[in-house]
C-alpha cells in the first residue's frame, strides 16, 4: 500500500469519519422523532444536552440552555399548527434564564395540549420549562430541580440571608448584590406563579412559586417524582418507550472504556 493511500486513509479516519458518523446519528435521531410524532400525533421537539467530545482533541463540551436553543424551539412551536399537541423532550442541567423563560412562555401560549417529557433530569431552567406545560411526564427515577435565581456563583437567597445576618456591615458592592438578589427572586416567583395559576389556581400557584424560588434547597437539589407529588405538582410517569430509544442515539462514541457496563438482556436463571 502506497504512502499516499495510507495518508489518505489516516486523514479520512481522523477528520472525515467522525463527521460522517455524526451525520448518520442525526439522521437516525430525526427518523426516531418522526416515529414518535406518528405514534403520538404530535409535534416532537428534543432539547438534549449531553456532554460531547471534540472529534480531534477529545476536549469535553458541556451543553446548557442557550439563546440559540430558544430561537430553534420558538421557531418549531411557531411552525406547529395550533390544534396539534407538542411533546418537548428535555434532558438538561439548566442554562440561561432568559432563554428558558422564552421557551416556557411559548409553550404555555400554545393552544393545543403541551407535554414536557423528562427521561432523566431537567434541572433549573429545564424545570421552569416543564412547569409551563399542561402535562409533566417523568421517568419514575427522573428529577426536576429548584428554580431559585443564581447570581454568578452565589444563590440569590444566600445573598439575602447574609445581608440579614450582617446588616449595615456589608460593603457597597454587596448592597448592590443584595438589591439584585431581591429583585431576581421576586421576578422569578412572579413568573412561576403566572405559569401555574391557570392549572393550579391562585392559592396553590403562589405556594408552589414561593417554595421553588425561595432557596429552601440547594440549586442542585433533586425533586423526585415522589417529592413533586408531595409538593402538589401533577406529574405522570408514562414515558413512551420510544423516548428512551431516542436518548440512546445521543450517546457519544466511546473512545475509552466506559465506567458503566451491563448486558441489556439477562440469561441468568
Amino acid at each position: 500500500m502506497s504512502s499516499d493511500l495510507l495518508f489518505f486513509l489516516f486523514f479520512f479516519l481522523l477528520f472525515l469519519y467522525p463527521e460522517m458518523s455524526m451525520r448518520m446519528r442525526i439522521i437516525k435521531r430525526l427518523k426516531c422523532i418522526k416515529e414518535i410524532e406518528k405514534e403520538r400525533k404530535s409535534r416532537v421537539i428534543a432539547m438534549i444536552h449531553r456532554q460531547e467530545v471534540l472529534s480531534l482533541f477529545g476536549i469535553p463540551i458541556y451543553k446548557f440552555i442557550t439563546i440559540e436553543d430558544s430561537e430553534e424551539i420558538l421557531r418549531a412551536i411557531r411552525l406547529t399548527p395550533e390544534d396539534m399537541p407538542i411533546d418537548l423532550i428535555i434532558h438538561t442541567p439548566g442554562g440561561l434564564v432568559l432563554a428558558a423563560e422564552q421557551i416556557a412562555i411559548a409553550l404555555k401560549e400554545h393552544k393545543a395540549e403541551t407535554r414536557v417529557i423528562v427521561p432523566h433530569y431537567a434541572m433549573s431552567g429545564g424545570t421552569l420549562i416543564a412547569l409551563a406545560a399542561d402535562k409533566i411526564i417523568m421517568d419514575k427515577n427522573a428529577v426536576l430541580g429548584p428554580v431559585d435565581p443564581q447570581l454568578g456563583q452565589y444563590p440569590a437567597a444566600s445573598v439575602i440571608e447574609t445581608y440579614y445576618k450582617k446588616g449595615e456591615k456589608v460593603s457597597d458592592e454587596f448592597m448592590v448584590l443584595y438589591d439584585i438578589a431581591k429583585k431576581a427572586i421576586s421576578q422569578m416567583e412572579e413568573f412561576v406563579y403566572n405559569l401555574l395559576k391557570d392549572k393550579y389556581g391562585e392559592k396553590k400557584a403562589k405556594e408552589l412559586a414561593k417554595i421553588l424560588t425561595e432557596g429552601k434547597w440547594t440549586h442542585d437539589y433533586p425533586i423526585t417524582v415522589e417529592e413533586a407529588e408531595r409538593l402538589g405538582l401533577k406529574v405522570y410517569t408514562d414515558v413512551p418507550e420510544e423516548v428512551y430509544l431516542l436518548m440512546d442515539l445521543y450517546k457519544q462514541p466511546i473512545r475509552e472504556r466506559g465506567t458503566v457496563e451491563y448486558q441489556t438482556v439477562s440469561n441468568h436463571k
